[in-house]
């Protein structure tokens, strides 16, 4: 049992591709820029290699722990701290590995993390920062989506 680099690779660049659309002006471009105050200027002000790069950095780090979320087996390895050359483990992974694993259960299971745990997150900063609920439900949108698309290229990619 091991993760597969290129669906993390791949599933790592999923934030990047939906955000141009989701941002961009064939979705929520207007009116997030509004609820969220940011301007054109804004925008042209920042060092956009070094935006996109660290974005990509830290969807690689999202991506490589989503596998967690979406890959039932990466439990087995926590419980066995890595050693799952044990009879039970191999009897039980015989049994089970592999059974869970299709786009639309890695897609759920990203899905209830956007819902479960970035929702939750961001609704909290929000509330505090004083933001709109259509800023919120936009930025936990994005993610709710992005996590789903992930998952299911990371937990369905065999």
């Amino acid at each position: 049992m091991e993760f597969n680099l290129i669906a993390i690779l791949v599933a790592a660049l999923v934030p990047l591709v939906l955000g141009f659309v989701w941002y961009g002006p064939m979705l929520f471009q207007n009116v997030w820029m509004r609820e969220s105050g940011v301007t054109e200027e804004k925008i042209k002000s920042g060092n956009m290699a070094v935006i996109f790069g660290i974005s990509l950095l830290l969807s690689v780090i999202l991506a490589f722990f989503t596998q967690f979320l979406v890959v039932h087996e990466m439990g087995v390895m926590g419980m066995t701290e890595g050693q799952i050359e044990g009879e039970t483990t191999q009897a039980f992974l015989a049994e089970w590995s592999g059974k869970y694993r299709s786009f639309g259960h890695g897609a759920l299971h990203g899905a209830f993390a956007g819902v479960m745990f970035v929702l939750p997150v961001m609704a909290t900063n929000g509330l505090f920062e004083r933001k709109s609920w259509k800023l919120i439900l936009i930025n936990a949108g994005y993610w709710t989506l992005a996590l789903a698309i992930m998952g299911a290229i990371i937990s369905g990619w065999v």
